[in-house]
């Protein structure tokens, strides 16, 4: 399935509570049940005013359905095309 980055505007994401940042999990997850297709959410970095999420879904689509059921934003989302790490480098 393909994975995608997304980049969410949201001011003051930094200074965010853990408990508001597990509301904004939970509507993830709800709004995941509600879409009626394969998607996975990998992980989120809070960052300054954004949220840097990694989701697995069939479509960029069906990442701004979900950015919609859940009511956060999706301001830039990207396929990722390739997976590089350390262990990636040539010796």
């Amino acid at each position: 399935m393909p994975r995608f980055i997304i980049e969410r505007n949201i001011p003051g994401a930094s200074d965010l509570s853990w408990e508001t940042l597990q509301d904004i999990a939970a509507k993830s997850n709800d709004a995941i049940t509600t879409l009626g297709e394969p998607y996975n959410w990998i992980t989120s970095y809070v960052a300054g005013d954004k949220l840097y999420c990694v989701h697995e879904a069939e479509s960029a689509e069906a990442v701004y359905s979900h950015a919609r059921a859940g009511g956060f934003p999706a301001d830039k989302v990207t396929e990722v095309t390739t997976n590089l790490g350390p262990g990636n480098a040539k010796r």
